[in-house]
């Protein structure tokens, strides 16, 4: 494919219609000239034009990206680069141009920010691995890798397919258009800050190197982004591997492993994109199943969700109950969970009772929700009147008779168990 002319392809306004479309739909924060996704339509109305003109002339000049710190769960910080809309907006555009160009070249068995692709995907494909006999996992953690990509190796890859030098000229000024750190400017000398719509494709171009050496080596692995794992069949070759392949991606690619994080392990001791594996003897086979950290992040939220100190209305907290609920169920849906879903909704349920029961304050208007409820005169005034501990209250008796699963159902809450029956996905 010729790529000596790519410019005007970006800059046609079908492609830039589209770009537009997609950056108000991802909305998203505003950029260090605070401006929001709902004013990109009158900004372009008047400076569309001079825009286009001087990607032409190679006149356009990024803003720096607004730096945001994300804790990580496991501690740390992820850094994140919000660019200006409108940088947004032009890197969009460059981004729908070159990804169907990239992505005849890039792995089959890479996922990441890819279209059409997913994580889940990931995860099928390295059960499938794991149970052709591949029973010892190389698991490589890169260092912060969006933090510190080498712009000059990046830029002589992305050099060998486009050969547009509009093209060049602009992705490496987004590289180096620098960073706002507490209103202070810093040199962005590397890396390629994670948050700018071009920034995923860019990650792909350069580790679609580790795919081909991999593939060189006839090894087998599965990359989500910068999450890499490749599967062996002795300790001795995870050994070797982990060895040898660290070499390439610090002395070829310029990348830095996270020697305390990386590990060689049995499919059973590590956690890949939130997953965990074990080995079922009756199926004979490996399977997925949502790790032991997702599981403590999940109840995190949630608890802060049943919060009986949270302000809101039980309504509300059903309504932000379902989306986790539906977004978690979604995502480890192709796992085995379906005893940990009966176990997480029992403890929905009794944290909502007991924000019921909080909400419902006096003894008095206690005995009489109880009665409503169906729950006889006598137990409901005692119960009421008990004095004893909302837990306790919440955990037995007159609570689980009276706010039962189907009560909460037809009030709204979504039964993970059951969701996850409908959603299930077997692999």
């Amino acid at each position: 494919m010729n790529t000596s002319s790519l410019m005007e392809q970006i800059l046609s306004k079908e492609n830039l219609n589209a770009a537009y479309l997609q950056v108000v739909r991802n909305k998203g924060a505003a950029g260090v000239d605070g401006m929001e996704c709902t004013e990109l339509k009158d900004y372009l109305s008047e400076n569309g034009e001079t825009i286009r003109e001087q990607l032409r002339t190679r006149k356009y000049k990024p803003q720096p990206v607004r730096r945001v710190e994300i804790p990580k769960p496991e501690g740390g910080e992820r850094n994140l680069g919000v660019p200006t809309v409108t940088d947004r907006f032009v890197q969009q555009a460059i981004a729908q141009v070159l990804i169907p160009i990239f992505e005849e070249q890039f792995h089959n068995h890479s996922y990441g920010f890819r279209p059409n692709r997913c994580a889940q995907q990931a995860i099928i494909k390295a059960l499938e691995m794991m149970n052709d006999g591949y029973s010892w996992i190389v698991d490589i953690d890169l260092a912060k890798f969006f933090d510190t990509v080498d712009h000059d190796k990046l830029m002589t890859i992305f050099g060998r397919t486009i050969k547009d030098g509009d093209v060049i000229s602009i992705v490496r000024k987004f590289l180096v258009s620098g960073i706002m750190v507490d209103n202070e400017y810093e040199d962005s000398i590397i890396g390629t800050p994670q948050g700018g719509n071009i920034s995923p494709l860019l990650a792909n171009i350069m580790l679609n190197e580790l795919d081909k050496e991999l593939e060189a080596r006839g090894l087998d692995f599965v990359r989500y982004a910068d999450d890499c794992i490749i599967m062996v069949g002795s300790k001795q070759a995870a050994e070797r591997v982990m060895k040898s392949v660290t070499r390439f991606l610090e002395n070829k690619l310029g990348l830095t492993v996270n020697a305390t994080k990386s590990k060689i392990d049995k499919p059973k001791g590590i956690k890949y994109l939130g997953f965990g594996f074990y080995y079922d003897s009756f199926a004979k086979e490996y399977r997925a199943k949502p790790h032991v950290k997702s599981v403590v992040k999940f109840k995190a939220k949630m608890k802060k969700l049943t919060s009986r100190s949270w302000g809101v209305g039980n309504d509300y907290k059903v309504k932000k109950l379902n989306e986790l609920i539906r977004g978690w169920v979604n995502y480890f849906k192709i796992g085995s969970m379906k005893g940990l879903c009966t176990k997480l909704d029992k403890n929905i349920r009794f944290r909502l009772r007991m924000c019921i029961w909080k909400h419902w304050k006096t003894p008095k208007n206690r005995a009489k929700n109880l009665i409503k409820l169906g729950i006889r005169k006598k137990y409901a005034w005692s119960t009421a009147y008990s004095g004893a501990r909302i837990a306790y209250v919440c955990q037995r008796g007159a609570m689980n008779i009276a706010v039962t699963k189907e009560r909460l159902t037809r009030f709204g809450l979504v039964s993970m168990a059951d969701y996850y029956a409908e959603r299930r996905v077997t692999c």
